[in-house]
């Protein structure tokens, strides 16, 4: 995600008092968009795992049940046989799959909070063309995967 310079609009003529405020703000929308930054690193980081455990787990269920495997526990390499990993590492996979999905929607909800802080605080992108106010309600009302979620990302991972 590229960085982007964020700027608020005040309504204040006088210099310094607003330029703090608005500073502020700049820094708690970047704050913000750091946080939803973090939220997509982690995601991608448990589908990397989620992806090494499916790719495992086909291994392991073309090898007979009986024969022993090495798993790490705990920083310790443990010999198990795969009767005994492969249950193990199924229910791994199925608590991945939540992680994701819960994942997924705090990176939404995050998304939709940036959007309703540009709005209340009035922030325009650089390079961004202005929304008229009502395309700018419907796009906080609804889940719309379009361009109009307005450089941040919210979608499809």
């Amino acid at each position: 995600m590229a960085t982007q310079t964020a700027t608020a609009a005040t309504g204040s003529t006088s210099g310094k008092p607003d330029k703090i405020g608005a500073d502020k703000i700049a820094a708690e929308f970047q704050q913000l968009r750091n946080q939803q930054l973090n939220l997509v690193n982690n995601l991608n980081a448990i589908e990397m795992d989620l992806k090494e455990h499916k790719t495992v787990i086909d291994t392991l269920k073309m090898v007979e049940p009986s024969r022993k495997c090495f798993r790490l526990v705990g920083g310790v390499l443990v010999e198990q046989t795969v009767e005994v990993v492969l249950p193990q590492l199924e229910l791994n996979k199925t608590q991945l799959e939540k992680l994701i999905e819960e994942g997924k929607e705090q990176i939404t909800k995050k998304g939709i909070e940036i959007n309703q802080y540009k709005d209340e605080h009035n922030i325009k992108m650089r390079g961004q063309e202005p929304t008229p106010p009502a395309a700018s309600e419907k796009e906080s009302a609804g889940d719309d995967k379009s361009s109009g979620n307005r450089n941040v990302l919210v979608g499809n991972l």
